[in-house]
């Protein structure tokens, strides 16, 4: 394909008003907006998760939340609407704030602040806190303002944590305490009402009940042998009418009051006064001095003639029948015992399962008192390493200077930008409209049109009135390029709106940032 140069250059030349006046149109759009754009100022401060001065081992801490954890949580709540008004009408971030809405103040304040957070395995964890404003003086003022308000919430967080789980401890203590002094006195309230049939109790139970049921079977053993005593001497008696031991002139209950009272000497200097074996020993030998103080005196006052025969035989009678009572009521009162012994070993084994019971929710609950004890220590600790910031805490690695220098907008590589940007589209609308434009214009389109070859081709002449006219309008389209449109962009940016916040809403309804 052969280019015509000289035919493009011609074409070009021509419509070069074209190319001049929309040139000069976004020439003077961007010169005008690189003048009346704002300076925007920078400051920046950077912070770091310093970790904990007290080793771990000496004062663990009671609430352990990873670092970019914590960056982010405090990021949060610095962002929060209440915040950023506060800070943006105390600090008088913006020239205009009084005619601004609380949302547009608190958009302004966000889009202007910049947080990133850096955290790479082994190191330490930064964030760094920028923000942008008209005058350095209020960039700095804010970016110290967060720090103080990340410092203060770092504090707060670090001592209200371990404020509240010192408190939590503390009342978990004391609820268990309570619960354990309830079932101590339950345990005791039982013991109380059971002292008879407690399981510490059981073995001494069982041995005096196999003593008692020993003792309680002698006796039975020894009724049987009386009973079958009084049973031979009667049968004797009636066959021969004679008596062992007529011939003494000691009568048996004589000679058994003089053993009881040998026995009665030995029991009480084994068993004291009440116990049962010497209140039975008075017993017999009341009742036998009595029958020997009767026959004493029937034989001193007796006149008639006795049958020393039938007398002995009706004394040992009732020898035995006075034994045998004896010995039975004493075979009652072991009967009894051994009764009541067998009651209280009975229920011992209820008992035992009760007291188990409680006794394991007894410990149970000694375990979670210890634990939560221990968990108190702890929290207290870790409260007093708060109160005194040396746990992990944040610290400020670099504040935040008044900027010598705004960072934008860069107006030299504006204006330039422009200038190319208005020479970029002047060329382009003259190459668009030449390609739209299928008129024959040069003797080729003729014979490519018609097949024939002219001789020759007459240009087309103006006249002088559209010569003037046409430059008359080219003038007046430079002034409104050159004059018009930067007032025009003054006035709505000191009557209406600031450029910068403009152009920030217009590229914000296409996703756009500047």
């Amino acid at each position: 394909m052969n280019l015509d140069l000289k035919y493009y250059a011609a074409i070009f030349l021509r419509r070069i008003h074209y190319f001049i006046i929309i040139t000069a149109l976004v020439s003077a759009a961007a010169i005008a907006a690189a003048l009346l754009l704002p300076s925007v100022y920078q400051a920046s401060s950077t912070l770091v998760v310093e970790g904990s001065t007290i080793p771990t081992a000496l004062a663990a801490p009671t609430v352990q939340t990873a670092a970019m954890e914590k960056l982010q949580n405090i990021q949060q709540k610095l962002m929060t609407r209440a915040n950023l008004l506060d800070i943006a009408n105390r600090m008088d971030v913006f020239p205009n704030i009084a005619q601004m809405t609380p949302d547009d103040i608190v958009k302004a304040m966000r889009d202007g602040t910049t947080i990133l957070n850096s955290a790479n395995r082994g190191e330490a964890t930064f964030m760094t806190i920028s923000f942008n404003a008209r005058s350095g003086k209020a960039a700095a003022a804010v970016v110290n303002e967060y720090m103080t308000i990340i410092l203060k919430q770092d504090v707060e967080n670090q001592t209200r944590s371990a404020e509240d789980t010192s408190e939590f401890f503390k009342q978990q203590v004391q609820a268990l305490g309570t619960q354990m002094d309830q079932i101590s006195a339950q345990i005791l309230d039982f013991q109380t009402k059971n002292a008879d049939a407690l399981p510490t109790n059981l073995a001494f139970h069982q041995t005096q009940q196999a003593n008692l049921q020993g003792k309680l079977d002698a006796a039975e053993q020894s009724i049987k042998d009386l009973q079958d005593q009084k049973a031979r001497l009667i049968a004797t008696f009636n066959v021969t009418g004679q008596v062992a031991n007529t011939s003494t002139n000691q009568t048996p209950e004589a000679k058994q009051l003089a053993t009881l009272n040998d026995q009665l000497n030995q029991a009480k200097a084994l068993f004291s006064p009440t116990n049962p074996k010497v209140k039975l020993l008075q017993a017999q030998i009341a009742q036998l001095e009595a029958i020997v103080r009767a026959q004493s005196q029937n034989a001193s006052t007796s006149t008639a003639p006795v049958d020393p025969a039938k007398s002995m035989f009706d004394i040992q009678i009732a020898d035995f029948d006075a034994r045998i009572k004896t010995v039975t009521e004493q075979r009652d009162l072991l009967a009894q015992q051994v009764a009541t012994l067998q009651d209280r070993i009975d229920r011992t084994p209820a008992n035992q399962v009760s007291l188990d019971a409680m006794n394991r929710d007894y410990q149970n609950l000694q375990a979670q008192y210890n634990a939560a004890v221990q968990k108190q220590s702890l929290a207290a600790s870790a409260e007093q390493t708060a109160v005194l910031s040396k746990g992990e805490k944040i610290t400020v690695v670099d504040s935040a200077t008044v900027p010598d220098q705004p960072i934008k907008p860069r107006r030299t590589m504006i204006a330039l930008g422009g200038v190319a940007a208005g020479m970029a589209l002047g060329a382009a609308i003259i190459l668009l409209t030449e390609l739209l434009n299928r008129s024959v214009r040069r003797p080729r389109d003729i014979v490519k049109a018609f097949g024939i070859t002219p001789i020759v081709t007459i240009p087309y002449l103006r006249t002088p009135n559209e010569t003037i006219r046409r430059r008359s309008v080219f003038v007046m389209l430079m002034l409104v390029a050159i004059i018009g449109i930067p007032a025009a962009m003054y006035a709505v940016h000191v009557f209406y709106q600031p450029l910068d916040i403009l152009l920030n809403r217009v590229t914000s309804k296409f996703g756009l940032t500047i």
